[in-house]
């Protein structure tokens, strides 16, 4: 395939990238909308969802093959992307894969002008842009991305109307829903008139995450699929693909995305539940064409050998702690073992173990348990028989140690006074503008990366922080006029310099 080389230099370092032939074809003008979906989405319904370290080539090859129309990369850091060159060629770059569209490249970001510059990185890579809109995690908050974005609509205003005017792919969106069905679809028109050419609506809120993150409200999903006039692809709830069929029907959606769901049966847009090892076997042959880092993998292997390691409890431990591919490959294979022979030793009427719908060598849905349900569940049962009781996720509030993390008992070992009771930590007083723990002696009441914005805003100093923007601006303006002042005193010393020599020479001069 012919190639060509290009460079480029956003406030990085220049960096050469090889782009394939067909991707220097004169470009067709950009579809918006409806069309957009129709024609360079091809009408995707079934949708894999962007997935921190999870939707990588490899994934997505593996989802491809097993019904999945249209796929997200992981979510990647616009700032990190146009400056690190590195981090481009690790997730995007790399990545030219022909089987591998369409494909939707994700950013987070805050910042209009910087995520205009990393799409513009990344536009020929892909099918089109999508906005962070729907990250409801603590990095997000302190980053100040995903979700935490929701309520600044004037920002989001001005990112994607900057995206849509430079872009020369659609920009699309993923979002969070409030818990007011109205303020959603007020939300959703402002992004479809600020340029969003594409809608993905989870419908949970931003609080709704881990084990409190409850049913999806398909009611909020219908009621902007109503209001709005560009494509929307619906998320949440997705086990099976008859909620697939479900989910469009009650909603209208154009398109349906899974997260959870494909993670633990990537075969969910075909209807089918194969075995685990036939969806493990193919993902680590792709993963030796296509490699990614271990951690992936081994992530992935963990969600499809959930329900069966709740069971071979000494073969978890042992895909924690391999650190090569061909390690991984081993312990699946055994994995496989001894569900081969479990099958061989099946009776007609044994049912399926801890309440499955399928036995657990079957790809299937996990249900998150609720807070409370965990706790019972550590606290009670414990482990009976062969079979690992789940660790407490929430309810620590009275620092029980039986319904303390794995890694709060450990902490708890090597501190018995140390305590886990919300009540007895220490209160620190709130940001004015972010909610994280200000500094305690911040001249402007803010934590320390507000305030670095600010004083360098105004050109102001915060010694509780140490920053001293107005003491190094004066400091820089003495040097610049001692600097000025130079000439005129290398003058002076040189006049200086010829007097002198003018008084020496005269009593010579006499003598002679």
């Amino acid at each position: 395939m012919g190639c060509a080389v290009w460079a480029c230099s956003l406030g990085c370092a220049e960096t050469t990238i090889v782009r394939p032939a067909a991707q220097r074809k004169m470009k067709m003008p950009k579809l918006k909308g409806l069309e957009f979906w129709r024609n360079t989405l091809r009408g995707a319904r079934y949708v894999v969802a962007p997935m921190v370290d999870q939707s990588e080539l490899a994934w997505r090859l593996l989802s491809r093959r097993h019904g999945a129309q249209l796929c997200y990369t992981p979510m990647l850091h616009a700032q990190v992307f146009v400056r690190d060159a590195n981090y481009r060629k690790e997730n995007l770059y790399c990545e030219v894969c022909p089987e591998d569209r369409p494909l939707i490249v994700q950013f987070c970001a805050n910042d209009p002008e910087v995520f205009v510059q990393a799409a513009l990185l990344a536009q020929d890579y892909c099918d089109a842009i999508d906005l962070n809109l729907g990250c409801p995690q603590m990095i997000a908050k302190r980053g100040h991305y995903g979700a935490f974005l929701q309520e600044e609509w004037d920002l989001l205003q001005r990112m994607i109307m900057l995206a849509n005017e430079k872009l020369s792919v659609p920009i699309t969106c993923k979002i969070r829903v409030f818990p007011e069905v109205a303020k959603t679809v007020k939300y959703a028109q402002l992004l479809e008139v600020a340029g969003c050419q594409l809608l993905t609506v989870h419908g949970r809120t931003k609080e709704q995450k881990g084990p409190l993150a409850g049913v999806a409200s398909w009611e909020h999903i219908q009621a902007v699929r109503k209001a709005v006039n560009i494509p929307v692809f619906a998320n949440g709830n997705i086990q099976y693909l008859s909620d697939v069929e479900r989910c469009i029907q009650k909603t209208g959606a154009h398109g349906v995305m899974s997260a959870e769901g494909n993670l633990h049966n990537p075969a969910l847009f075909e209807g089918r539940n194969p075995v685990v090892w036939e969806m493990t076997e193919e993902y680590l042959e792709i993963v030796q064409q296509y490699p990614c880092p271990l951690s992936y993998v081994r992530a992935h292997l963990f969600k499809l050998w959930h329900h069966t390691l709740q069971i071979h409890q000494q073969l978890r431990d042992e895909l924690a702690k391999v650190k090569t591919l061909e390690g991984l490959v081993a312990v699946n294979k055994e994995l496989k073992l001894h569900c081969q022979e479990e099958i061989a030793h099946l009776k007609e009427e044994d049912k399926p173990k801890g309440e499955l719908p399928f036995s657990h060598w079957i790809c299937q849905p996990y249900v998150r348990p609720g807070p409370k349900e965990t706790c019972k569940e550590n606290g009670t049962s414990g482990m009976e028989g062969n079979n690992r009781g789940k660790r407490a996720l929430e309810d620590e509030d009275d620092g029980n140690s039986d319904c303390l993390s794995k890694n709060k008992q450990k902490k708890k070992l090597r501190n018995p006074n140390k305590t886990f009771d919300p009540s007895l930590k220490p209160k620190y007083a709130k940001c004015d503008q972010c909610g994280n723990p200000k500094g305690n002696k911040c001249v402007f009441n803010l934590c320390r990366g507000c305030c670095k914005k600010r004083a360098f805003r105004e050109t102001a100093d915060c010694p509780g922080h140490g920053l001293l923007f107005k003491t190094k601006y004066e400091k820089a303006l003495l040097w610049k006029s001692s600097q000025s002042n130079l000439p005129d005193i290398e003058m002076t010393a040189q006049k200086g310099e010829m007097e002198e020599t003018r008084l020496l020479k005269e009593p010579i001069d006499g003598v002679a």
